[in-house]
């Protein structure tokens, strides 16, 4: 589990034992219940980790939403998270962070197209051998995102790089040089779920 689920677990579980002992178990059950919801939804898995040096992971958990052709050959791959997915995001190439830029905008539903370009997000670039660019994207609940790594700083395939808090959408630009390995509809998992094959 995340260290930013204890901003709310300890406050529900404080919560949570007032109500207990005044006997309003309505509540409590209620409290307790938002408790188990925070655990879950924090929650951190360990990944095996591709280890073929051509691939490209999936930077977030979710489903595949949209697969859109851009100028030059690129195509730009959408996942979208559900509150039930893990939100911990992961870096999908060797290499170093060279870009991070904020940029604030509207909370617009995840799996809206609009949302690619409309709503608030953090567009981040991993340059190695190779180059690679996503962004990841608030939505109607999702308020937060809560990167972990600073420009300047290395990564290796499948480093948890940043959080999400609560439903949102990570859309990622494949190169025109490389081989789709999922199509739409496809779930993914977040640093070992292989998204393509660099040509």
């Amino acid at each position: 589990m995340v260290r930013d689920a204890f901003y709310f677990l300890i406050p529900l579980s404080l919560a949570a034992s007032l109500t207990i002992a005044w006997q309003w178990w309505a509540l409590a059950l209620l409290l307790i219940a938002s408790a188990g919801f925070v655990a879950f939804f924090f929650r951190d898995p360990a990944r095996v980790i591709p280890e073929d040096p051509n691939s490209i992971v999936s930077p977030a958990d979710g489903k595949v939403i949209r697969l859109d052709g851009l100028a030059g050959g690129e195509t730009r791959l959408s996942i979208f998270l559900s509150v039930f997915d893990v939100h911990v995001n992961r870096a999908p190439i060797d290499g170093q962070l060279v870009r991070q830029v904020y940029r604030r905008g509207k909370f617009l539903l995840a799996f809206d197209d609009r949302a690619t370009l409309e709503n608030e997000q953090l567009q981040v670039t991993l340059r190695g051998e190779r180059e690679i660019s996503f962004s990841l994207i608030a939505g109607l609940v999702a308020r937060r995102i809560v990167p972990w790594k600073k420009v300047g700083e290395q990564v290796r395939r499948g480093d948890r790089i940043g959080l999400i808090r609560f439903g949102s959408r990570v859309d990622i630009i494949i190169p025109g040089s490389c081989r789709l390995n999922v199509k739409m509809g496809d779930r993914v998992k977040g640093g070992s779920s292989i998204l393509a094959f660099w040509e």
